[in-house]
């Protein structure tokens, strides 16, 4: 049986890479730790126990429990660092062949979107892109990647101003207006409060879309067919659009994990930490989200703050998430899930700790509110929840063209408009799931293959699919059902 894999010298537990006393991706003590001890991976406190665990013995959720992590915060103190090790990373020229728009930004996909802005709509936009379909009306359009309904279970019932409101509005245009769309549609009922008209209004010259209403067209079967006779209006214009080569400073990038284990901070987000730091450092916008997956590590960005500003954002929406999850008598241990759990991740703190490696070590320039555009180059930050389809969701509205995703565990997640790139932690998942995983990331462990040539590995794969490399949630049809808009406030 391989020795057990020791993260660092001052680690108290290691990584079992076979199955022995625990499956793999488990832990074990490498010592003796007593009860009311801590769990130390990482460098960093990840777990508290609660009976003595002999030498050798397993250690999770059996023996130890969720407890205070470290508050001490000195936001900015590895800024320097963090620029200093960017520099390396900046050789070379990176380009892909990407759609330049008419705004100045580049689409990695040419989609026709229909953008439902109530629950009430949902039905006719998904009948219209299926009949679409059905009737074969893209053959004649090859440089249309398809017509993408997205559909939602919001925009009435909810208050007409508020985070909520903002929130949705900046989902439904993000997604209009995105990169990787070429043109798009807005179907509403009618009365709801989500208004098309307001929010034209609210956007003013950056309004570029149309729309239709329900009721003012003469019901569902007619507005199917007025759907359906804009669509082959719109696609002959669409269809000209053509790729071209453009810097991969025009990449914005959303990174996710899901299904996560323990090999995942090992192995998959390491790597894909390299990536993003060259990417970073050749101009593009990488994203990180899922707040509640970095909560025991967030010191880890803070110290990468570009400004206090920046540092003040990323703790107050700490501060809410606790305060969110309390008053609705939850816990922010209550993640990880009972995947994660089987996977070997402990607690949120341990989960957390090797999700924010998916970020690498460039410097924190921006902290984002959900599905707020991303502007700035570089490591950003967006406040999203830890579930992958409303996360994502933030992020492609936000404006990234891919998405990366880690798992350990298995996902079955794709997106659109936006394709997903899938990163397997493990040789055995990889295995497993062939059809679902663009690129195995287990022969870290079992080839010896450097962290640093994997990372690369990533940028090569993320470069060709934004240059129209098909992934394999696209070929497997994913991404209809993954548009998840956050519903923030009172349903009323």
């Amino acid at each position: 049986m391989p020795e057990p894999l020791i993260l660092n010298a001052s680690d108290n537990v290691a990584i079992l890479t076979e199955k022995g006393v625990a499956p793999a991706g488990h832990k074990i003590a490498r010592a003796a730790i007593p009860a009311g001890g801590t769990v130390v991976k990482y460098e960093q406190i990840i777990d508290h126990t609660t009976e003595d665990i002999p030498e050798g013995a397993h250690v999770h959720r059996h023996n130890c429990a969720f407890g205070a992590h470290d508050r001490e915060y000195h936001p900015g103190a590895g800024l320097d660092a963090a620029r200093a090790a960017m520099g390396d990373r900046a050789a070379g020229e990176l380009t892909f062949e990407g759609y330049r728009r008419p705004d100045g930004s580049v689409g990695t996909r040419n989609y026709l979107a229909l953008v439902a802005t109530v629950n009430c709509s949902a039905t006719v936009i998904r009948r219209a892109a299926e009949e679409i379909r059905i009737e074969g009306a893209l053959d004649a359009y090859p440089n249309v990647d398809g017509v993408v309904a997205f559909a939602h279970g919001s925009g009435c019932g909810m208050a007409d101003s508020g985070p909520g409101w903002r929130a949705l509005q900046r989902v439904l245009t993000g997604h209009a207006g995105h990169p990787n769309v070429g043109a798009a549609l807005f179907v509403g009922l009618g009365c709801e409060v989500m208004q098309i008209a307001r929010m034209k209004q609210e956007l003013g010259a950056a309004a570029r879309f149309h729309g239709l209403t329900i009721q003012d067209t003469g019901g569902t079967r007619r507005t199917i067919d007025a759907i359906k006779a804009r669509i082959r209006e719109m696609l002959p214009a669409l269809n000209e659009s053509r790729r071209e080569t453009v810097p991969a400073s025009s990449l914005r990038i959303g990174l996710q994990c899901g299904g996560s284990d323990g090999f995942s901070g090992v192995t998959a987000n390491p790597a894909l930490g390299i990536a993003s730091d060259i990417l970073a450092a050749h101009g593009a916008s990488m994203v990180l989200s899922e707040t509640p997956e970095i909560y025991g590590a967030e010191r880890l960005l803070l110290d990468r703050a570009v400004t206090p500003a920046v540092a003040d954002k990323l703790l107050e929406r700490i501060r809410w998430w606790e305060e969110y999850t309390a008053r609705n008598g939850a816990s922010l241990d209550n993640n990880p899930s009972p995947g994660n759990k089987a996977g070997g991740l402990t607690t949120i703190l341990e989960k957390s700790l090797g999700a924010v490696a998916k970020g690498g070590g460039a410097p924190l320039e921006a902290v984002l509110e959900y599905a707020e555009p991303i502007t700035t180059p570089g490591l950003n930050f967006m406040d999203t929840p830890g579930y992958d389809p409303v996360s994502a969701t933030g992020q492609i509205a936000g404006g990234a063209q891919l998405i990366v995703f880690t798992t350990g565990r298995g996902s079955a997640f794709g997106s659109k408009p936006a394709p997903t790139i899938k990163l397997a932690t493990n040789d055995r998942l990889a295995q497993a799931m062939p059809d679902d995983m663009d690129l195995n990331c287990g022969d870290v462990l079992s080839r010896g293959v450097s962290l640093e040539d994997k990372g690369r590995e990533i940028v090569a794969l993320i470069l060709a699919t934004a240059s129209g490399q098909t992934t394999k949630s696209e070929a497997l049809g994913l991404g209809d059902n993954e548009f998840v808009p956050w519903q923030i406030g009172a349903v009323v």
